[in-house]
């Protein structure tokens, strides 16, 4: 990657002056002007959305989507139109019709067309592209043969003419329309995003997106700038731009956010400075709370010894006290979760029973199970993970309490994943948030017939694994998330398929001048800043 400065020549001696004052206070981050300054604790890698699972920030600022997920209220959100005004659906639910915005300019100059749309979905499921979002897209007729080489093109996407594009799926797929929303879903530029080549994504002269915002600089592993676009469909930001710093220590980002360096502040990856800002009179009415759209838990591997028997899956979820995990490490700012829909999510059920902590029945059942003396067990993580490790480590002395004696295996994390491919990975701590507000997002991640075991859980009830492939056909919306609401009960109450813990609450803190900063409806540290504005005098 290239370090593009911003160089600008002027002809009058006190505007060059002015100019070089004006560059040296938006050096010096928070305070400076209308520039809003953020961090993130790494280096993003790339603004191409095709080319990463996790660096959204850059892509939700510079690029747009056909639909866009809006936050109505904090863990609720609409899908409304983005570059597609609207959109009508066939009845058999297999064709899409999308009906584009006119004269939207790219950041190069060139309008938005529906080749543009044709162009950047095309690209993701080329096999040369080698994306890793393409399960977004592989629901569109031909999207198979392309993605394995066969075809040329997708048979199922069709220009109809320039501000007019059809979409026609293998099969109906109900949540098609919120699956555009997500950051895969946004759409390049054909030109820009040709002559780029291998550079898409790195030069940011050369990632082009519709967004609010243009990338403009980019420092290695230092900061990253992105400037408002004036000509923006919507109106150009009420702000100069932003600056993403990279500042890896949580620490280092407080005395940062402490001393007016940066704006906003995340607390989600250090929890144990909650307390030190909700307690502050000076920061305790500019912190900015929503919940996460997702779910904390132990996935179960069933291969794993002992863990194929259902009473023993259920006596861990008995063993284990989720309040006082949340109490203790994430200081009560969450909910307890019963299923597998978290919160917020389309079809979360709120009446679901509680899975009690009541570590006698835990031992009952062990003892019923053929393990009165309990058994080993290993939970694996990444190497460098503290809060998952503090995480394993509470919940090993639980489950010692009632025999079951937990070994914690940290691994590197090429490993980590590569062992979970094999459906050979021991059973683990992790989150999931919503990609998109549907109940497929989770419910078929985790334990279709497809993914289980890739995830290692190895799960096998075919009759809820032949209902999650019917689901994802249903047209009609109610009995889709009727069918759901049963299948939860069945996959967390009966089979014991692994432990929901906990839906988080994610904190920011944010300096006076930043107004109007909302927490994404799914909670996500990546958001779109559009709507920010900076106060002036500050």
């Amino acid at each position: 990657m290239k370090n593009y400065s911003r160089s600008v020549f002027f002809l009058v001696f006190i505007l060059i002056i002015l100019s070089t004052s004006a560059m040296a206070g938006c050096g010096k981050g928070a305070g400076s002007g209308r520039m809003l300054t953020i961090s993130q604790t790494s280096e993003p890698g790339t603004a191409d959305v095709q080319l990463t699972t996790e660096a959204y920030t850059i892509p939700l600022n510079i690029y747009d989507r056909l639909v866009e997920a809006k936050t109505v209220s904090p863990g609720k959100s609409e899908l409304v139109p983005g570059l597609a005004e609207s959109w009508e659906v066939s009845e058999d639910g297999l064709t899409y019709t999308f009906h584009l915005r006119k004269n939207v300019k790219f950041h190069n100059g060139e309008i938005f067309k529906a080749d543009d749309v044709l162009f950047t979905f095309d690209r993701m499921l080329d096999p040369k592209t080698k994306a890793l979002n393409t399960d977004f897209l592989d629901m569109i007729a031909g999207a198979k043969e392309r993605m394995e080489g066969k075809a040329d093109t997708v048979s199922g996407i069709k220009v109809v003419d320039d501000n007019t594009l059809q979409i026609t799926l293998s099969e109906a797929f109900a949540p098609f329309i919120a699956n555009l929303a997500t950051p895969p879903g946004s759409i390049y530029n054909r030109k820009a995003t040709t002559e780029a080549g291998d550079q898409f994504g790195l030069d940011p002269a050369k990632t082009v997106g519709t967004g609010p915002f243009k990338l403009t600089s980019w420092s290695l592993n230092d900061s990253i700038v992105m400037q408002a676009n004036p000509d923006y469909f919507r109106g150009a930001p009420k702000f100069d731009g932003i600056v993403l710093k990279i500042v890896p220590d949580a620490e280092t980002n407080r005395m940062l956010f402490e001393t007016g360096k940066i704006d906003v502040l995340d607390l989600e990856d250090s929890a144990s400075q909650i307390p030190q800002f909700r307690d502050n009179e000076k920061w305790k009415n500019q912190i900015v709370s929503g919940p996460i759209v997702g779910v904390y838990y132990y996935a179960f591997n069933e291969n794993m010894e002992a863990l194929g028997d259902v009473r023993v899956r259920k006596a861990l979820q008995m063993a284990i006290d989720r309040q006082t995990l949340l109490d203790k490490l994430y200081y009560g700012e969450g909910k307890l979760v019963n299923g597998i829909s978290p919160p917020g999510l389309l079809g979360y059920n709120p009446d679901l029973p509680q899975i009690e902590y009541n570590p006698e029945k835990a031992k009952a059942l062990l003892t019923e199970a053929g393990y009165p003396n309990g058994f080993d067990m290993e939970i694996a993580q990444v190497t460098d993970s503290p809060s998952t490790l503090k995480m394993n480590e509470a919940v090993q002395a639980m489950l010692g309490k009632v025999g079951v004696r937990v070994k914690i295996n940290q691994m590197d994390e090429s490993t980590y994943f590569a062992t979970r491919k094999e459906g050979k990975l021991a059973s683990a701590h992790n989150n999931w948030s919503a990609d998109y507000n549907d109940p497929d997002n989770f419910f078929y991640t985790f334990f279709s017939a497809k993914n289980a075991k890739v995830r290692s859980f190895n799960y096998t009830n075919k009759d809820v694994q032949d209902k999650l492939e019917k689901a994802r056909t249903m047209v009609d919306q109610g009995e889709r998330i009727k069918l759901y609401q049963e299948l939860e009960k069945t996959i967390v109450q009966e089979d014991a398929a692994w432990i929901p813990l906990f839906a988080l609450n994610h904190l920011f803190v944010v300096q006076p001048r930043v107004k109007n900063f909302h927490v994404s409806w799914n909670g996500w540290t990546s958001m779109n800043y559009y709507d920010i504005e900076i106060a002036d005098g500050n």
